[in-house]
């Protein structure tokens, strides 16, 4: 286990490392930095005593050295745009993001999980074909299109539910929540809904799918010859089989979901890191686009690490051994 995890975290550096080569060169060759800064105003003066205080006249790698310092200790510099430390940004959005990934990532591992074994035991009943014929709509419909008719049919329509914004937030001090307030928990289902429908399907029909072929398995007849109650069969023996594969998948739809909120976030104008990112890309705020890439590459590697740890420790095969040896 321990030569398995030392092998994981050289490869999570070795990715982090070649990501931040990526965010130094949006830095380095993106755009002037200078005159985004100094704006057109500024003199020659000026735009030199600049250069020299960012150290651009260092060479490459110096440089390089120098910005993979700072962002190992969460320093990516001053945004373009705001003018205000990038890390001090990235804080104040951070908690709409990950609080919406959450909720979405809750909902697509319940629903998909609770939908999937119950289309693979009742695969023949109309409950079961009606939702495998709803998943496809989770499937085959862009993200964009989802929330735009969620809106149309629960904001417009309805109007039920706010169709923008987080609503009213409750101040933490390290923490901003909707959470816990009727109209930040009402701003929150549509883009939830919105962004966890697809990873919900995806989950569904992998649980269907390893739980059909799991039934078809020599001990789950061998269980059933023996007498064992069908309920035990299933939950306790088919269950923790069809599991396995689904804790790989997870954890890279629940990275997926911060990576991808930006869709979300942009119909919804949910005030968070993937808004954010689009908004920099706009004003072209190196800046913002290049701690965005970092820490999504950081979820990314952690989760990825995560997830081969808990593969290797409850999947035999995962260690090259068989059931019931020693590994």
């Amino acid at each position: 286990m321990t030569t398995f995890i030392a092998r994981r975290l050289l490869q999570a550096i070795v990715v982090l490392a070649v990501v931040a080569l990526i965010s130094f060169t949006m830095f380095r060759y993106v755009g002037d930095p200078i005159e985004n800064i100094l704006g057109q105003e500024a003199t020659q003066a000026d735009y030199n005593e600049l250069v020299d205080r960012l150290g651009l006249n260092d060479p490459v790698p110096v440089q390089y050295f120098r910005f993979l310092g700072k962002a190992l200790s969460g320093d990516f510099g001053v945004s373009y745009r705001q003018r205000r430390p990038v890390t001090q940004i990235i804080a104040e959005r951070a908690p709409a993001t990950l609080e919406l990934a959450f909720i979405s990532g809750l909902l697509a591992l319940t629903g998909g999980i609770v939908f999937g074994i119950y289309t693979a035991i009742n695969r023949d009943s109309y409950l079961s074909h009606a939702i495998m014929t709803g998943s496809l709509i989770g499937v085959s419909l862009p993200t964009f299109l989802i929330g735009i008719l969620l809106i149309w049919i629960f904001a417009v329509e309805l109007k039920w539910l706010p169709s923008f914004g987080r609503g009213t937030v409750t101040d933490l001090g390290w923490w901003t929540t909707g959470l816990l307030t009727i109209s930040g928990l009402k701003s929150l289902i549509l883009p939830a809904i919105t962004l966890g429908l697809y990873q919900l399907t995806l989950i569904m029909r992998l649980v269907r799918a390893e739980m059909l072929e799991v039934l078809q398995m020599d001990y789950i007849r061998t269980a059933r010859a023996n007498g064992l109650p069908e309920r035990k069969i299933l939950y306790s023996h088919a269950l923790r089989n069809t599991l396995i594969p689904v804790i790989s998948i997870t954890g890279l739809q629940f990275g997926s979901i911060i990576a991808f909120a930006i869709i979300t976030e942009s119909v919804f104008q949910w005030p968070g890191l993937g808004l954010l990112f689009i908004d920099a890309i706009q004003f072209v705020d190196v800046p913002v686009m290049a701690a965005y890439l970092m820490l999504i590459a950081v979820i990314f590697v952690i989760i990825n690490l995560i997830v081969d740890i808990l593969t290797y420790a409850v999947d035999p095969r995962a260690r090259g051994t068989q059931p019931g040896s020693t590994p």
